[in-house]
């Protein structure tokens, strides 16, 4: 598959099969990912494989941080979005937790450490979508609670920067829109800065 078309035609999947994945295929991605751009050489990504019922620590977890934001969640309304936050993880065969684990070195700026995890993802994500995977990559306010550091054995100054549901495709993919380049970018030719 060529580069640019996997990038124009990658789209995010979030409805898959509940088929399971060959091993084989989620080591590509890993592989795929760990060839992410880093400074210094740092490495500073951490995948964790969520298979089966290892996909349960993180649905509970979702469930108590929703817990957090309720009043009384006891009800029956909150009682089914808890359970509703439990089997989020079950929507995909397999979820690659990821998580930034920042260098101690004094010359890595953290921000750099986080791009490089983010362009590794970036990586899984293309790589997902030229085995014939679907992917869908998950973030929001949960991901970066301290109950997913719990979670996953993470220091305080590494965070998780996203879930990967994977899955082979159980919807077409949508259309891809962008607005041209050409109207988010300046080409600066001569010293006018």
């Amino acid at each position: 598959m060529d580069v640019f078309e996997a990038i124009r035609q990658r789209r995010s999947i979030g409805k898959v099969k509940p088929d399971p994945i060959e091993k084989e295929k989620i080591e590509k991605l890993l592989e795929a990912a760990t060839w992410a751009p880093n400074h210094f050489h740092t490495e500073p990504w951490k995948f964790f494989v969520l298979t089966g019922e290892g996909r349960r620590p993180l649905g509970r977890t979702l469930a108590a941080i929703a817990k957090e934001s309720m009043d009384d969640p006891s009800t029956t309304e909150n009682q089914a979005k808890l359970k509703k936050a439990e089997e989020k993880p079950f929507r995909a065969p397999v979820v690659i937790a990821v998580a930034v684990i920042p260098s101690d070195n004094p010359k890595v700026i953290n921000i750099e450490e986080v791009g490089a995890v983010n362009a590794a993802i970036q990586n899984m994500l293309l790589a997902a979508h030229a085995l014939g995977l679907g992917a869908i990559w998950r973030t929001g306010k949960p991901t970066y609670h301290s109950k997913m550091k719990q979670l996953f054995g993470l220091r305080e100054q590494d965070e998780v920067l996203g879930f990967i549901y994977l899955g082979y495709p159980d919807m077409s993919p949508l259309k891809g829109k962008r607005v041209s380049f050409t109207e988010k970018t300046k080409w600066i030719e001569v010293d006018t800065i």
